[in-house]
């Protein structure tokens, strides 16, 4: 019985991922949902109480998963600068991800604080990812720094949404150059 329910979960939270990916925000609705995975729409709220839930329960799949990903290709960069690009580089390719674009509709959904919160929390230990190689260079406040440096990446995401590759990589080259110049000028 366990495992039919964590299989159904599972469907559920994919085929949210899916919904939010194809529509954004107004595709994910529990009628959606029952539709995609053949449920009745009842048995879906066995699975989650509300959209927040839905939504917390993707990001805290998945942003451990990118962050795992993101700090794998840094641990392969040489230095601190090289982590730092791997850093910027990498958030701006999951963009591209079909589950990152989910994650970013999530941020137009009504969420309660508590659950902002929780997401913020998830998503702040991509910010630790880079705390040490801040420090390495030289800054003073290297969490403050991070956060400024996440700020960047969040921006540079938003601007390459809906758009080709070569205008993601034009804008990837772009964020790690600032990056690079913000980090190194200490």
């Amino acid at each position: 019985m366990a495992e039919h329910r964590l299989r159904q979960r599972t469907a559920l939270l994919d085929a949210a991922r899916a919904l939010l990916t194809e529509g954004g925000p107004e595709a994910l609705t529990f009628p959606a949902l029952a539709a995609r995975t053949g449920l009745a729409r009842s048995s879906v709220y066995e699975y989650f109480r509300s959209r927040t839930d839905v939504v917390e329960r993707l990001c805290e799949l998945d942003l451990p998963l990118w962050a795992a990903e993101i700090e794998a290709a840094m641990a392969a960069a040489d230095d601190p600068l090289a982590r730092l690009e791997a850093y910027v580089r990498g958030q701006l390719a999951l963009a591209g991800d079909p589950r990152h674009r989910a994650v970013l509709a999530l941020g137009t959904l009504e969420l309660d604080e508590a659950a902002r919160a929780r997401i913020r929390t998830a998503h702040g230990a991509l910010t630790e990812l880079v705390v040490e190689d801040l420090a390495a260079l030289g800054h003073q406040e290297p969490r403050l720094t991070a956060a400024l440096l996440q700020g960047l990446v969040e921006a540079a995401v938003r601007r390459s949404a809906d758009c080709s590759p070569t205008e993601r990589e034009q804008i990837a080259d772009a964020a790690v150059t600032l990056a690079r110049c913000g980090v190194a000028g200490v």
